[in-house]
């Protein structure tokens, strides 16, 4: 950890902090290295604030699906997100950017997103929670989609995010790490897979 990650951490709120802390540790050590012990010392906060915080395991994950929710909004800012009728070309520029970055300068998001995703299935608790998270980026996708003129946009919107996610693991987890493609050849994927679904090519 920098210097500069230190300090910015130490002007962050307590939960702040603790939930930067929990995804940290999904990413270096798995859902093994997540106790609340752990996330004391990584966060630099007296042992038992985490305990404070979130008294149960259930609810240190449930600080961790949720901070990893508000950081994964901010991969594509308010103001590069498109709206449902800015049209393809607008929706393809978008769509590309949000992923090239995903795969390049936010991996370890990706790799705790995994990490709770597995879990959620051992966890029905967490599995609810968990998916009411992901509601968030579903509903928007739909709409972009209706507006691009699906004619079915909810079975668009999912077989976009199965080909976004196929990827995302491919070039994160997968055998594809190591390769990672460009801005270009992802729009061109994008622009591909959206216009056979619109009948475009």
């Amino acid at each position: 950890m920098t210097a500069r990650t230190t300090a910015s951490r130490q002007s962050a709120p307590r939960a702040e902090l603790i939930a930067d802390a929990a995804l940290d540790l999904l990413a270096e050590r798995g859902m093994r290295g997540l106790t609340h012990r752990a996330v004391d010392e990584r966060a630099g906060l007296p042992q038992g604030s985490t305990s404070n915080h979130a008294r149960t395991r259930q609810a240190l994950l449930e600080t961790a699906v949720r901070r990893l929710a508000e950081r994964e909004a901010q991969v594509l800012t308010p103001a590069e997100m498109p709206s449902p009728q800015s049209g393809t070309e607008v929706l393809l520029d978008a769509l590309s950017l949000a992923l090239h970055r995903y795969l390049t300068d936010h991996r370890r998001l990706l790799v705790c997103r995994y990490e709770l995703a597995l879990e959620a299935t051992r966890r029905p608790e967490l599995r609810a929670f968990y998916d009411r998270a992901g509601a968030a980026f579903r509903e928007p996708l739909v709409a972009l989609m209706a507006g691009a003129g699906s004619a079915e946009p909810e079975r668009h919107a999912l077989s976009l995010v199965a080909w976004c996610e196929g990827l995302m693991f491919s070039c994160a987890a997968g055998s594809y790490h190591a390769s990672v493609p460009g801005r270009d050849e992802l729009r061109k994927g994008f622009a591909e897979l959206i216009g056979g679904m619109l009948g475009r090519v």
